[in-house]
């Protein structure tokens, strides 16, 4: 299983629609989406997009498995941002997620480090590296939303 990372900050006159333009800029705005824990299946590799997801992931209005952190804010000079990180074996391809929202990017990556570091400690497992995808947007006038998925995969119904 391919698993794509990706992410995409919006602007709206609500809280949703600037959620809707974040999804949109992320590729996985037409479906609906089905969120899940934070375990990486075995065997998965782990595909990092700069823009949206291009590969086809399904239909319109097709369930889609996803990890996601949001954050949307609508106060002026407020920032909103929001981040997945993981950590995977490379011999298994086994491993984990973590999402997290914040008013800064080092909140939000300290809080990423250190959740994925507890989650290998409890686990007694050592997955190797950490990686993240964090994204932020200052809320000038209309609100904002900060998003980043992890899309596993899609169904029909």
């Amino acid at each position: 299983m391919v698993i794509h990372i990706a992410a995409g900050t919006g602007t709206g006159p609500t809280k949703m629609a600037a959620f809707d333009a974040a999804l949109l800029k992320a590729g996985i705005a037409n479906h609906n989406l089905i969120r899940l824990s934070s375990i990486v299946p075995p065997a998965s590799e782990i595909a990092v997009h700069d823009g949206p997801i291009t590969e086809k992931l399904g239909e319109w209005g097709d369930r889609l498995y996803i990890v996601m952190a949001d954050m949307r804010v609508a106060s002026p000079n407020v920032e909103a941002w929001a981040g997945i990180g993981w950590t995977q074996d490379k011999e298994t391809g086994k491993g984990l997620f973590v999402e997290h929202e914040g008013a800064n990017e080092e909140t939000v990556k300290r809080d990423i480090q250190q959740s994925l570091e507890a989650l290998m400690r409890n686990r007694k497992v050592d997955f190797g590296p950490i990686s993240m995808k964090v994204v932020g947007k200052t809320c000038l006038h209309e609100p904002v939303c900060a998003l980043v998925i992890a899309a596993f995969k899609a169904e029909d119904w």
